[in-house]
């Protein structure tokens, strides 16, 4: 006999719970209500030692093997060897084509900001080996292998949309910071939101945050969630772990950006560029979760650099065709692949050591395909909005991550064996591909390191500033629920749920809530008595907290 009443019943035990939350010892603990998001962000102390990948505080990151005290513990190293590689010949020329419309509305709203431009490079200063037309001799695949759209295409395997090299700008990333450019409004708006709602499973961050969705997925981090555990083994509402995956790569992609545009943040009183603390405490410091999604990508994608590994040592990354007559130029290419070869190892030993994103838990069972096929399309969409953005600055680094990411993904789920093997498909991932990739992992480490200069700037902030501070990412919090993120420079206005005096850690609610509703699942009569032993546990473990106060 089915129980009518146990919902009612565990928003009561809830209650009661939270009156005894356990406190968090960190931002990064696996916990339901944080308490203090603010603080526990800026006044938390990054791991430093050997990394391990296990035993931590905090627990592995999910779907993968390694947690965030090991990331912590390798970013600054990671960091300063990826921004060396980022700056070298074959890695900081990228081609785009930033002029092509977009196919999903009639976008006029284009950014006249100065700071929204970016300076193209002639091709006659890129390699000849780079340019589009030698390139497109090696790298195209046949033309049954592609379903092309105007000016872009993509394989069967691939996870976005690939400009066909014929139009596109040269672009030298090294002079095109992502950074706060000022493009802002209804078309920036409009580019959020529509990777939110139409392209996250008919999902936006707010119904994800509040409501059981249409598409039976959530957040890992609210209470629904843990309501919606498998009951007997069995995870009867058919929530789905890659849905979860693809919203974290599209989130800790979106709180990226933000990072950096607050990183790079232009102040209005002096005119100057530097990073803005009340952006990065309003935008990612009140939702610690954001936060744990740059992390996570972050080992998605030295996951990936780490199974191409050996693709990777075997790539060519000369800037010369042929061999010159000039004997000093030969030699300073050959010394530019040695460095560039040394430099890449080094991210590649990282990656082998904590890259430990575990790819086998998705896509499997009888519909594993299907998934697979409605995930591709999803982000392949992502990958396409980004030509309606206004911004040119703001969309060559939307292609570059975009592709990163997607490129990641095609390695982890469509590249067997055999296709990784250099050998024998030396030219299975393009040019671009291979760019795109390092520089997101650029990116996202940059992201990581830049929360360190944000902690040192709280440090050094006053009691009064600081309360401000607080304050303000309150009523941002509190304020109109956040229907759909905006990649502009406004601070947003974001949902949350509400912080209480006590947080209580994810596993405790779990311990109590699924004796109830399995209980009450399986018998309804003895739900009662059981539902009675909860309550005097609560009890007993209230009185302690009752004497102290």
């Amino acid at each position: 006999m089915p129980c009518f009443w146990h919902r009612a019943y565990v928003a009561l035990a809830f209650s009661a719970l939270a009156a005894i939350g356990v406190s968090s010892v960190s931002f990064l603990g696996d916990s339901l209500i944080r308490h203090n998001p603010v603080q526990n962000v800026l006044e938390h102390e990054s791991a430093h030692g050997e990394p391990l990948c296990q035993h931590s505080t905090t627990g592995p990151i999910e779907t993968t093997l390694c947690d965030y005290e090991t990331i912590e513990s390798v970013n600054g190293e990671l960091y300063n060897v990826l921004s060396e590689l980022v700056q070298m010949p074959f890695f900081k020329y990228f081609q785009a084509d930033l002029y092509r419309e977009c196919p999903f509305w009639q976008e006029n709203g284009f950014c006249m900001n100065r700071e929204c431009g970016i300076t193209t490079v002639d091709e006659s200063e890129i390699p000849e080996k780079w340019r589009a037309a030698a390139l497109s001799k090696i790298e195209l695949p046949p033309l049954e292998e592609r379903v092309p759209l105007p000016g872009c295409y993509y394989r069967d395997s691939d996870f976005c949309f690939l400009d066909d090299m014929t139009e596109g700008e040269y672009v030298d990333l090294t002079l095109v910071p992502e950074r706060y450019t000022g493009y802002s409004g209804p078309s920036a708006h409009r580019v959020w939101k529509s990777i939110y709602e139409e392209n996250c499973f008919g999902l936006s961050e707010l119904n994800l945050l509040t409501a059981r969705s249409p598409a039976q997925v959530t957040l890992p981090d609210t209470l629904t969630d843990v309501l919606r555990q498998p009951i007997n083994g069995e995870n009867a509402d058919g929530e789905c772990l890659e849905k979860r995956v693809y919203y974290k790569i599209i989130s800790g992609l979106h709180a990226s950006i933000s990072t950096h545009i607050c990183l790079d943040y232009l102040n209005q009183t002096t005119g100057e560029m530097g990073p803005n603390l009340e952006c990065f405490v309003t935008r990612i410091a009140s939702h610690p979760e954001r936060l744990q999604y740059i992390y996570f990508n972050t080992v998605l994608l030295l996951r990936a650099v780490s199974r191409i590994g050996p693709y990777l040592r075997d790539y060519d990354y000369c800037s010369m065709s042929m061999p010159t007559p000039h004997d000093h130029v030969l030699a300073e290419d050959i010394q530019e692949e040695a460095s560039t070869l040394e430099t890449l190892n080094k991210v590649i030993g990282i990656a082998e050591h904590v890259g430990k994103f575990d790819e086998r838990v998705l896509f499997r069972g009888e519909n594993a395909n299907i998934l697979k096929e409605e995930f591709k399309v999803h982000f392949r969409n992502v990958s396409r909005i980004m030509d309606c953005i206004g911004c040119d600055k703001c969309r060559l680094w939307g292609k570059v991550q975009t592709t990163g990411l997607a490129t990641a993904l095609k390695i982890l789920f469509e590249m067997d064996e055999t296709a990784l093997d250099p050998h024998k498909n030396h030219h299975h991932l393009q040019r671009s591909e291979v760019v795109a990739l390092i520089n997101t992992l650029h990116r996202f480490s940059e992201s990581l390191q830049a929360v360190e200069i944000f902690r040192d700037m709280w440090k050094k902030t006053g009691e009064s500033d600081a309360n401000h501070l607080i304050e303000e990412a309150e009523k941002a919090v509190s304020g109109n629920p956040r229907k759909s993120p905006q990649h502009d420079s406004t601070p947003r206005k974001s949902h949350t749920l509400p912080s209480p005096s006590y947080t209580i850690s994810l596993e405790t609610i779990q311990h109590y809530l699924r004796q109830l509703i399995r209980r009450c699942t399986n018998h309804t009569l003895s739900y009662f008595s059981m539902f009675l032993q909860v309550w005097q546990q609560l009890q007993d473990a209230m009185f302690p907290l009752r004497t102290e106060l």
